[in-house]
């Protein structure tokens, strides 16, 4: 029987900054853990993610510090992939749109996008009204002007989206604009631009999403937020024609033979998805393959595609991407023949992450205030699974939750510390001390006994099935049980005093709870694989750990040699972490 195949993606976070805790709870953590759980369970996976080069996001950081948009971008595209490893999140491929290895197939692959719904009709060429900052002497892409929601009146909107209510906005919606090239107020003036007919595929989008309403009705796993934010519009007002093209030089430019198309280039949130179908071909040009093999993983019905993302990216992978995809298919089939773009299997998405610091109130973490937990200083002096695990344990899945610098030290001590890595040392430390470091023979087992077995085998099963519906912080609490339990049972049979009596009875106690640590160091693997390695190692099951379906399964056998034990986790001070 063939082995699954999917494509998993990450949202491509934009080159003109660093990495913080919430960027990393929003979609990356939760992407990495998938891709490890489906590995371990046998699945052909590719695994794609970049940096977002063009556009104004960029542009405007770039010319607030005074350097080439260039220089800034490849800057940061290094250290963010220096930020993901360090965390052990590990990608195929880690691209960029305006990278020098990655630009030029990704500009091929965006005009070709481009051009194939222009051919169909789907695009309106217009002549409308922009703003114009005219001490710039320029017109001012999204990011170049804020001013007020329309909807929601909040004063922290862009000409593109507003950060309070997350809807998407046209720049000349926004009440009171200003120029953030100048602060000044704009003026109107006349353009051409080109328009996605969303109206003529939202009918056919509609269904698409419904069909995804009704499979997580009846217990599937789209997340409500996704589909409210996306049927949900659709039904509430319909989706109007989107402007796809922007004036601005950088990024892929318009590719029409029309001389209203000189000096544009394309929004770039039309050329960002597009980003991850040319980094699956530069992937296939890496391994040694065909450029064309990208259609293996994008084209292929039998291919599962699924994005992460953050909450503000809702609105354009559910309607704007699929909208595009649907663009392109010659037929009218929603998820497209084979040879057509597949639409994505699920989009999952997680609400934003704030901070709260020792003796201050919860806040959004904010880049600009500087009230964040920068993954390159934690990095510097801290491993990476202690993060991981909070981050997960915390994961707003549902609602906004927060990164509390207290919560996180406390866990850490009284969890990885005292419960799992605690379970660990205690057994293998009593099994090299008193059994000359080999698996003791079970014997004749007793009912406690047995029920540790059976919470080894029940822990996987659900373990298995809240990763399959993307519910990582349910998964990770599964799997911690199971260290809890162990600990009850070491205390419940007290080894440490059979010993004295009864070796029989002591060795049955430390081979069940060795069975216990195999299991968790399987379950573990996803959420911290940096310690699941390491216990891997102690166990002396380094070749055979990494087969999902062996938890709770494949049991140690009597007189396993095991190596030395060594402290899993350490314990933490806020006072050494954070000095906020």
């Amino acid at each position: 029987m063939a082995s699954r195949r999917l494509l998993v993606t990450a949202a491509l976070p934009y080159s003109n900054g660093r990495l913080h805790v919430g960027h990393i709870a929003g979609a990356y953590l939760p992407a990495d853990t998938y891709v490890r759980f489906l590995r371990m369970k046998g699945a052909e996976v590719r695994f794609i993610c970049g940096s977002d080069d063009n556009g104004v996001a960029a542009l405007k950081t770039a010319r607030e510090r005074g350097i080439p948009v260039e220089e800034l971008t490849a800057h940061f595209n290094k250290r963010q992939r220096l930020d993901f490893e360090g965390l052990g999140i590990r990608f195929d491929i880690y691209g960029g749109t305006h990278q020098v290895d990655f630009a030029e197939l990704h500009e091929k692959f965006s005009q070709d996008f481009f051009l194939k719904i222009h051919e169909k009709g789907l695009f309106t060429k217009k002549r409308t009204k922009q703003l114009y900052d005219t001490q710039a002497d320029q017109f001012l892409p999204d990011r170049f002007v804020k001013g007020k929601c329309p909807h929601c009146a909040s004063d922290k909107a862009f000409g593109d989206q507003c950060e309070g209510c997350g809807r998407a906005l046209d720049q000349i919606e926004l009440i009171d604009p200003v120029s953030v090239l100048t602060n000044t107020a704009p003026e109107l003036r006349e353009t051409v631009h080109w328009y996605l007919r969303l109206d003529q595929i939202q009918g056919r989008l509609a269904e698409w999403l419904a069909q995804k309403k009704e499979s997580a009705d009846g217990g599937a796993n789209w997340r409500p937020v996704v589909i409210n934010q996306s049927l949900g519009r659709i039904e509430a007002e319909g989706l109007p024609e989107r402007a796809m093209t922007r004036d601005l030089t950088w990024g892929v430019p318009v590719p029409l033979e029309d001389p209203d198309a000189e000096g544009k280039c394309l929004y770039v949130w039309f050329d960002a998805p597009i980003g991850y179908v040319s980094f699956t071909a530069k992937h296939c040009l890496n391994n040694g393959e065909a450029e064309a093999d990208y259609a293996n993983w994008w084209k292929d019905p039998e291919c599962s595609i699924v994005h992460f993302i953050g909450e503000d990216n809702i609105v354009f992978h559910a309607l704007t991407w699929p909208a595009m995809l649907l663009a392109t298919h010659d037929s009218e089939s929603l998820q497209g023949e084979k040879g057509e773009y597949q639409l994505p299997a699920n989009v999952v998405a997680n609400s934003f992450l704030n901070i709260k610091f020792p003796g201050k109130d919860e806040e959004k973490i904010s880049k600009s205030r500087g009230t964040a937990v920068w993954i390159e200083d934690y990095l510097q002096h801290f491993d990476p699974d202690p993060l991981r695990y909070y981050l997960t344990a915390i994961a707003p899945e549902s609602a906004r939750t927060a990164f509390d610098v207290d919560d996180f030290i406390a866990r850490n001590n009284g969890e990885l510390v005292n419960a799992l890595g605690n379970f660990f040392n205690r057994t293998l430390t009593f099994a090299h001390k008193y059994f000359e470091g080999k698996v003791p023979a079970a014997g004749d087992l007793e009912d406690v006994d047995k029920e540790l077995l059976t919470k080894c085998v029940e822990v996987a099963k659900n373990t298995t099935e809240h990763l399959e519906a993307y519910q990582f912080k349910a998964g990770l609490n599964e799997m911690m049980s199971l260290a809890r339990t162990g600990n009850l049972y070491f205390d419940q049979t007290k080894p440490f005093l059979s010993r004295k009596t009864d070796m029989e009875a002591c060795g049955r106690a430390i081979n069940c709870c060795l069975q216990a640590a195999r299991t968790l160091t399987t379950l573990m693997s996803p959420f911290l694989p940096e310690s699941a390695e390491k216990v891997a190692g102690m166990l002396n099951i380094a070749d055979t750990y990494q087969d999902w379906d062996a938890a709770g399964q494949d049991l140690l056998a009597d007189g396993h040699a095991l190596n030395e034990a060594a402290i899993l986790f350490k314990k933490l001070d806020a006072a050494e972490l954070f000095d906020n």
